[in-house]
């Protein structure tokens, strides 16, 4: 199908009174616009329909409600993005379009993957929950989430929260129909797995990706009580392996490694097994941050590294950045994101990194050289990373 044949039907479907929601993802190419995701919705606004675009750059969404010639404008702008994969579902089917890097497309035309017959026009709807609570949901009941009203326990609201969000964060980097192959995750020091069984339930039975999940942490308790309860839930494609990260083995490429509140450099170790790996999707959440806090010793930092408090939040941030830059050079978009608010956890950044620029990138280097030799520290990121990594650095002009 040409170009102009796949646009002008996404605008066919996009445009009529059924439409519920189009996805445009997978940018194939750079151009002059910086989104790496596109979704549209209908709303009303003043009692008059309209339409919704979220645009995601990576880091934070921007949202937009236009009508009329407005609205085509903005949706003939997203039909111009680069984009390799459209989605547009509606009550009566999906129309999915898949876009090669010549420019060729393949159109088809699937079962509705939602099925509301109507669109929710809520401009001002509550945050929704990708987990919503409910007697009902497996998970949220085995982990003592809800009670037995499907009502989230005030002792578990945080925790709740936290699923969520961090779904949230998932979801944002997925495709928006099932790919060919099953999703392999792995989550290092899975510790007692909340997220990791989010994870696998989140996949497998609301997006209904085939994907298998595994979680590996070296305390056999914890794995024993992970396997009893995937036992009682009963769920296949989820494993839990008693193994420290560095010796862990996968069977095949992962395509998400996770670090969820691991604790010091085993936050570094995760990382750089996700890299070796060549995972296409690293998430970390650092935990506790111990090993550049005796190391920090410049000298304009002084009056900070006096103060006990500020040189544990100091070597936070600097720990966190190095990791940051590590994989910037290593070949991963990269940014770090505060992923669920303060109230949930005080330990709420995450370090999200996508494979898909040329590692050795000289800006990263440069900063994170310079970094290095202002502070005078040679943080642990670099020691897991190994020769590779110190070549890419060493070797920059």
């Amino acid at each position: 199908m040409t170009t102009s044949d796949y646009k002008a039907a996404v605008r066919r479907a996009v445009l009529k009174e059924s439409f519920l929601r189009a996805t445009f993802s997978k940018r194939q190419r750079e151009d002059d616009t910086p989104w790496v995701r596109v979704t549209i919705r209908p709303v009303l606004v003043k009692g008059s329909r309209a339409m919704q675009f979220s645009y995601f750059d990576g880091k934070r969404d921007i949202t937009k409600n236009a009508s009329g010639p407005d609205a085509e404008r903005r949706l003939d702008k997203a039909l111009a993005i680069p984009f390799g994969q459209i989605l547009v579902q509606s009550p009566a089917d999906d129309l999915q379009v898949r876009i090669s890097k010549k420019g060729t497309a393949s159109v088809m035309r699937r079962k509705p993957s939602l099925t509301e017959n109507t669109a929710d026009l809520s401009h001002d709807r509550s945050k929704e929950h990708l987990l919503a609570a409910g007697a009902d949901d497996p998970l949220l009941n085995a982990l003592r989430i809800v009670d037995k009203n499907g009502k989230v326990r005030s002792s578990m609201r945080g925790k709740f929260a936290q699923i969520n969000e961090f779904l949230r964060v998932v979801d944002k980097l997925l495709p928006a129909s099932a790919p060919d192959q099953p999703i392999s995750v792995i989550d290092c020091g899975c510790g007692s797995a909340y997220l990791t069984f989010a994870i696998h339930h989140y996949l497998n039975h609301v997006r209904q990706f085939a994907a298998r999940v595994t979680g590996v942490d070296r305390d056999k308790t914890l794995v024993g009580k992970c396997l009893a309860l995937r036992d009682v839930l009963g769920w296949d494609g989820i494993e839990f392996c008693e193994s420290s990260i560095a010796n862990f083995q996968p069977e095949t490429k992962p395509d998400i490694v996770l670090s969820l509140h691991a604790c010091d450099i085993a936050t570094d170790e995760a990382i750089a097994r996700g890299v070796a790996w060549k995972s296409g999707t690293i998430l970390a959440a650092p935990c506790c941050q111990h090993e550049l806090q005796h190391q920090l010793k410049a000298a304009p930092l002084r009056a900070v590294l006096r103060q006990g408090i500020l040189r544990e939040r100091l070597a936070d941030i600097v720990t966190d950045t190095f990791r940051a830059l590590a994989l910037r050079i290593m070949g991963y978009r990269t940014s770090v994101i505060e992923f669920v608010s303060p109230e949930s956890t005080s330990k709420n950044l995450m370090i999200r990194a996508e494979w898909g620029v040329k590692p050795g990138q000289a800006g990263a280097i440069a900063e994170y050289v310079d970094l290095k030799e202002f502070l005078h520290i040679t943080p642990a990121i670099e020691e897991m990373l190994g020769e590779k990594f110190l070549r890419l650095v060493e070797n920059v002009e």
